[in-house]
């Protein structure tokens, strides 16, 4: 087994390299990792081959000899790349894969923006069969793209793919930061914009977070899901005959309730609230396809998610860098 993964060097990446590294069951499998701009260590189990998946010439020689590729490689909102890089990238992962003599399976890990996230109100619980409904901007609309062309290669050729499809990744101490009135917040919504400027230096001195509330004026429920339940979704769905040819939604049980995270770390750790409105969607993704097939269960519930990441202490020469816009 030799298993091509992309965007080696992100969270999931390198997160899923070093699972699968330490699963007796892949004992015998080797990773080559496609890296761009970063780099991995080359082991005696992972070797390191360079370029961008918008290379045709690339992919073919990334290719050579794989059986298994695990694509994570993506952009967010850069439009300068994200069709050449996003789209045409993995147009040639799949022809390249089609047409190869080794190939067995393309698993992908797509994301919850093709279908909305909080930007489109759901009226019930989001399945693998809720239709594909992009929010503005390029990443969501990727995310789509991603998700039709690998489903179309299945019908037109037979291709061995699943999807994966995953909300908001969190890791380490990044839930902290989603919910930071400062400068260093993760992801959005950008909470120091929503609020006068000197309140938010105030709540960002003072670790305050924010009680986003939905269009309907209730806390809002957004999803999210722990790397290390994604890894091992991944990880079970690797050879597996239930998998072929199928989507599935990899996030926790219940989705993060706004209000929930702010009455938690009031009785936790004395931390004060802020309410904010918004227009935003409440939604609940769906996971128990997962559940069924591939025999997956997440680990991560909300406490164990917020205790993890304000628990969570960053050595030295692991700095908090975001690599990606968005």
């Amino acid at each position: 087994m030799l298993i091509l993964v992309t965007g080696a060097t992100g969270k999931v990446g390198q997160r899923f390299i070093a699972g699968l590294l330490d699963d007796p069951r892949f004992s015998k499998a080797r990773i080559r990792a496609l890296c761009h701009n970063r780099l991995l260590e080359e082991t005696d189990r992972v070797e390191v081959a360079r370029g961008s998946i918008a290379d045709r010439d690339c992919v073919v020689a990334a290719l050579e000899g794989v059986t298994h590729v695990l694509h994570l490689a993506t952009c967010k909102e850069t439009p300068a790349d994200i069709m050449d890089v996003t789209v045409r990238g993995l147009f040639w992962l799949l022809e390249e894969f089609r047409a190869s003599a080794t190939s067995q399976q393309f698993i992908l890990i797509g994301g919850d923006a093709g279908v909305g996230h909080f930007y489109h109100r759901h009226d019930g619980p989001i399945t693998e069969h809720a239709p594909h409904r992009a929010y503005p901007g390029g990443y969501a609309l990727s995310k789509v793209l991603e998700e039709v062309m690998l489903e179309q290669f299945g019908i037109q050729y037979g291709t061995n793919g699943c999807c994966l499809r995953a909300p908001w990744i969190m890791a380490k101490d990044d839930f902290k930061y989603t919910l930071s009135f400062g400068s260093d917040v993760f992801g959005g919504p950008d909470w120091k914009t929503l609020v006068p400027e000197g309140d938010a230096r105030r709540y960002a001195q003072t670790g305050a977070v924010p009680l986003l509330r939905d269009a309907d004026g209730r806390p809002l429920k957004r999803n999210f899901v722990h790397v290390d339940d994604l890894v091992s979704a991944i990880l079970a769905a690797i050879d597996n005959p239930r998998a072929k040819r199928q989507l599935f939604n990899i996030c926790m049980d219940s989705p993060v309730d706004y209000g929930e995270v702010a009455t938690y770390l009031a009785r936790t750790r004395g931390l004060a609230a802020v309410d904010i409105p918004s227009q935003y969607h409440s939604n609940w993704m769906d996971n128990s396809k997962a559940k069924y097939l591939l025999g997956w269960q997440p680990s991560y519930d909300l406490e164990r998610l917020i205790d993890s990441a304000w628990q969570y202490e960053r050595s030295e020469d692991d700095p908090r860098i975001v690599w990606y816009p968005g």
